[in-house]
């Protein structure tokens, strides 16, 4: 598992911001990473919320000196009509962020849904059983909790795959280890609290009585 970091000015100590690449989200990294070669200076990337979609799109903005537009799809038609136009002159890239590409955005404006059809769509997929470990062990991590190895493969097999599920489950464990009074997260931890939350689903490629 790979990793962007986002070179900030931070406090003493503070941890820097990282997005994780994975196959979800791997050709979207590397189409950012190559924007040089864009044939016009502006591409749609779109995705599940919680995804790290934003992150991506600052560390973008930061690395290549470019422009982002963050939930595009709410935003104002004719500013990122216009702010289109001025990355074409001016050449300096645009990302524009999205829950999703038209037709599913529902554009009105009929010159900024030309430009868009002619925009490059990078999409970020939900995570795989990989990339969705690996967030999870980064989000124990930066809450300070201990999570063994065990209990991250145990709960990958058994919970809902999506960015959105995670961030539950992550904050569901948490609270699960103020109210013990422990950072060390275990199966015996983790089985209840996400039980009790209903984030628990039946274990992909086992039948249910083989949980431990």
């Amino acid at each position: 598992m790979t990793q962007l970091r986002l070179p900030l000015e931070r406090p003493p100590g503070a941890r820097s911001d990282e997005f994780l690449v994975g196959e979800a989200n791997a050709k979207v990294v590397h189409h950012l990473e190559h924007w040089g070669t864009w044939p016009v200076m502006a591409a749609l990337l779109v995705g599940p919320r919680k995804s790290g979609r934003s992150m991506l799109a600052r560390m973008f903005v930061r690395q290549a000196h470019g422009e982002m537009i963050d939930d595009a799809d709410r935003g104002s038609e004719t500013a990122i009509f216009h702010a289109w136009n001025l990355a074409q002159a001016e050449r300096r890239p645009l990302l524009i962020v999205a829950d999703a590409a038209p037709p599913e955005w529902l554009v009105r404006l009929p010159d900024l849904r030309s430009r868009l059809a002619a925009t490059p769509v990078l999409r970020i997929e939900e995570p795989d059983d990989a990339l969705f470990a690996a967030i999870l062990r980064d989000q124990f991590d930066r809450r300070e909790l201990d999570v063994r190895e065990d209990a991250v493969a145990w709960i990958v097999k058994r919970v809902e795959r999506s960015y959105i599920s995670l961030q539950r489950i992550v904050d569901t464990i948490d609270q699960a280890a103020i109210e013990r009074d422990t950072r060390r997260i275990s199966i015996p931890l983790a089985r209840p609290a996400l039980q009790g939350a209903g984030l628990l689903v039946q274990s992909r490629g086992e039948a249910p009585s083989e949980d431990p």
